[in-house]
C-alpha cells in the first residue's frame, strides 16, 4: 500500500472520530475549504478561508453547487472533513449559525 494511501485512510479515519463526537466540536475555530481535484464538474470553486467553521459549513451546505461539494472537503484544527461529516456538523443541534429552511437555499 502507497504511503498516500495510508496517509489518507487514517485522516478519514480521524475525521470520522472527530465527526462522531460533536458535542466537543469547536464552531469557532478557523476553517479552510480545499475544492474538488475532479475537472467533470468544471467548477469554479476555489480555495477558501473561513474566521470560523460554522461560515465554512454553511457555505458549503447552502451555497456550494451539489457537484463541486462531492470532492470538497473542510479542515478544521487540523482534522479533515469530507462532505458527509459536513452535513452532519451542520445539522448538529449545537450548530451556532441559523440554517436555511428553504430548500434549495
Amino acid at each position: 500500500m502507497s504511503h498516500a494511501a495510508k496517509v489518507d485512510r487514517r485522516v478519514r479515519a480521524q475525521a470520522g472520530s472527530q465527526a462522531q463526537d460533536l458535542n466537543g466540536f469547536d464552531y469557532n475555530a478557523p476553517a479552510e475549504l480545499f475544492p474538488s481535484r475532479s475537472r467533470a464538474g468544471k467548477s469554479r470553486t476555489r480555495y477558501m478561508r473561513f474566521d470560523t467553521a460554522a461560515e465554512g459549513l454553511r457555505y458549503v451546505i447552502e451555497e456550494l453547487p451539489a457537484p463541486a461539494a462531492l470532492g470538497a472537503y473542510l479542515v478544521i484544527d487540523e482534522a479533515r472533513f469530507g462532505l458527509e461529516e459536513m452535513r452532519s456538523l451542520y445539522e448538529n443541534a449545537g450548530y451556532p449559525l441559523t440554517r436555511c429552511t428553504v430548500a434549495p437555499c
